[in-house]
């Protein structure tokens, strides 16, 4: 199985809201920037675990999707979308790349790029911008 093939497992189980099965694919140790540089990291499965609940409490539909991946050894390079509804209707499209670090058969490391700042502003109500629009209306692998 390839790195990109264990990262579309957690794709499909977060997309299912699979709390247990996406927390099952990370070590114990896992460190989690998921919004690098904006907010801490979650460090380890209990951290994880409250932001997952706490994210996913505000989230209904998930379409996230992958346009362009990279693998060299255990690291797995993305460039995709997180594209969700809101538990309000609210349709929110963010561009993003992540980075995911494997142990053995485990994501140890995950650090995902992201501008708040575009999610912010489509939750304020205004919409897509024609960049975003660009970026996202690529295919997905």
């Amino acid at each position: 199985m390839t790195r990109m093939e264990q990262f579309q497992a957690v794709i499909d189980g977060w997309k299912r809201k699979d709390v247990d099965f996406v927390l099952s694919q990370m070590t114990d140790d896992v460190v989690w920037h998921y919004a690098a540089a904006i907010a801490p990291p979650a460090v380890g499965k209990d951290a994880a675990l409250k932001f997952i609940t706490a994210f996913g409490a505000g989230i209904g539909e998930v379409r996230w999707r992958i346009f362009h991946h990279a693998e060299v050894g255990d690291r797995l390079f993305v460039e995709g979308v997180d594209e969700y509804t809101t538990a309000a209707g609210v349709d929110i499209a963010a561009p993003y790349a992540g980075v995911i670090e494997f142990r053995g058969d485990k994501i140890s490391g995950w650090r995902d790029y992201v501008d708040r700042g575009v999610i912010e502003a489509q939750k304020a109500g205004g919409g897509w911008t024609a960049q975003v629009k660009q970026l996202i209306g690529r295919p997905a692998q």
